[in-house]
């Protein structure tokens, strides 16, 4: 795991050890005194490939989100560049992210019913796998008792194919990827949800199918949809910002919506 550079003092918890790796929450403090407050974790994309994105590509929203006293978080989990790395083991790190943040919340000076989850690309993917699929805890899992089910969701457009990304990535996998395919599991289990995509991602189709089959099943997500907007359109540095100010205001409209702001 190459060391992960923020432009911003950040705070380092492990919560969770496997072998010799240490998996970091990176916390953002509020600039004042917050007791019982929101926590909103960050989960990256761009997390299979070998050289993988890290946990900072979310530093600047999670930075905003702070100065409205939100705990905010920028999760490092296991990705393409640890050895033997597949992605159910990414999913199984968010379980345990969570379930850290809403056991220790006190510490933490987090509400526990304010916990909210927001992941882009394949932390999308590993994100909504976390609440669909209960069976990948790891075996070492100390906490199963709490519950590592988020209390809103937030998405940046990710590929709900499981067989597709195996089929791409991991072929050893295929012939098991349909058990942690969310396309290939609709019901209802999400949190509360906004989506965001733009429709000129080469996923806007299958999302858009997702979405609304998933709504047909129940869930409550809310579509929110960029016209032409690329996949990662939304990246701090892209499109001069104006669409990292746009949706970061399209983020924190939705948490005042839920009170959680």
């Amino acid at each position: 795991m190459k060391k992960v550079k923020f432009d911003y003092e950040v705070g380092e918890i492990t919560y969770k050890v496997v072998g010799d790796r240490h998996l970091t929450l990176y916390t953002f403090e509020p600039p004042f005194e917050t007791t019982h407050r929101p926590a909103i974790l960050f989960f990256n994309g761009g997390s299979f490939k070998k050289d993988p994105k890290l946990p900072s590509q979310f530093q600047h929203q999670a930075r905003y989100f702070s100065t409205l006293g939100m705990l905010a978080i920028c999760v490092d989990y296991r990705n393409g560049a640890d050895e033997g790395f597949i992605p159910p083991q990414a999913i199984s790190d968010v379980q345990s992210a969570v379930r850290y943040v809403r056991k220790n919340a006190n510490e933490l000076g987090v509400d526990p019913n304010k916990i909210i989850v927001c992941g882009s690309s394949a932390g999308g993917y590993i994100t909504v796998s976390s609440i669909m699929f209960t069976d990948l805890d790891d075996e070492q899992e100390s906490d199963q008792d709490v519950d590592h089910v988020p209390n809103h969701f937030i998405v940046f457009s990710a590929d709900m194919d499981g067989v597709d990304i195996m089929r791409r990535r991991y072929p050893e996998l295929v012939d098991q990827a349909t058990a942690f395919s969310p396309l290939h599991h609709i019901k209802k289990c999400l949190p509360d949800t906004l989506w965001i995509c733009g429709t000129g991602d080469d996923l806007y189709e299958q999302n858009k199918r997702f979405v609304d089959e998933m709504n047909q099943a129940g869930n409550r997500i809310e579509f929110k949809t960029y016209e032409g907007m690329e996949h990662g359109f939304f990246n701090y540095g892209k499109h001069e910002n104006i669409y990292f100010e746009r949706t970061k205001d399209d983020i924190e409209a939705y948490l005042r919506r839920r009170n959680l702001i």
